[in-house]
């Protein structure tokens, strides 16, 4: 074959043997190659264009952030907090079964205890995304071990919990443990004062977003501070935190501050509860 018609007929076997190649067919069920990529953070609109070089070209004076004083005298916590427990009735809270009066019972010294098997609590007042402030802790007589130890629950939006436990010498699973999302998320740190001492959960919560259709379009998210270390970082909330199966999704709006009577005698009381709104 001459040189010229080889040169020629090469390229054109290859191109015939490509072109009839069988497509093969993708499973839309075969799992996919998710391996990470690095991604360029986008510069933010409001640096682009031409850099300022006087001072002022990026000082703004609007919109000014209220005034919120700490340490209110009167309230003794901050002043646009909206107070859910001081110590001196449960008027601000139900019961989760029928929504009649909290029965739990209020002690002397300012605290409530968790009135064993006659169910969980919660507030009259619903919620969406919040600042928690509040103080439990277990009985200093140790009684039962594992999960039955001192064994309550924080659940933000009545679905969303987090754990109380009393884990010191008391081991259990381990995204079950005192400042975990309840079957969801491990905490950074065993963080627990002494058992029968007052510990504090600062929790900011943000509520997830639904559409029209019911679907949930945004995550939730909870960061949890246990007696002043950082347990849970702005975790993502993956659903309800069922004891049994997967979590769940439902639609729902705000919603109320519940706490657990886990029914076992664990006689966790609680005190100094307020919220800001966010």
């Amino acid at each position: 074959m001459p040189m010229k018609m080889r040169s020629i007929y090469v390229p054109l076997i290859l191109f015939l043997a490509f072109a009839c190649k069988e497509k093969v067919k993708v499973d839309p069920l075969e799992p996919k190659d998710t391996k990470p990529t690095d991604e360029v953070l986008v510069v933010h609109g409001e640096y682009s264009g031409t850099e300022p070089t006087k001072p002022e070209e990026t000082e703004f004076y609007k919109p000014v952030p209220p005034v919120v004083n700490p340490h209110d005298p009167i309230k003794k916590v901050p002043s646009d907090a909206i107070v859910l427990f001081s110590g001196d009735n449960l008027d601000n809270w139900i019961s989760s079964r029928d929504s009649t009066a909290a029965k739990w019972i209020v002690n002397n010294d300012g605290s409530m205890t968790v009135n064993n098997k006659t169910g969980d609590i919660q507030t009259v007042q619903n919620f969406g995304s919040i600042q928690l402030h509040l103080e439990w802790k277990s009985p200093a007589e140790v009684q039962g071990k594992g999960q039955s130890r001192g064994n309550s629950g924080v659940f933000l939006n009545g679905l969303y919990e987090v754990q109380v436990l009393d884990n010191n010498d008391n081991d259990t699973y381990v995204n079950g443990q005192v400042g975990s999302i309840y079957k969801q998320h491990v905490p950074l740190a065993m963080a627990s004062v002494p058992t029968g001492e007052w510990n504090t959960y600062d929790i900011i919560y943000h509520a997830p977003e639904f559409n029209d259709e019911g679907d949930k379009i945004k995550s939730g998210t909870v960061t949890v501070i246990h007696n002043g270390v950082l347990v849970q970082d702005n975790v993502e909330i993956k659903g309800t935190t069922p004891y049994i199966g997967w979590p769940k999704n439902p639609a729902h709006g705000k919603g109320p501050l519940k706490l657990q009577d886990h029914g076992d005698n664990s006689r966790v009381s609680y005190r100094n509860i307020w919220v800001r709104e966010l």
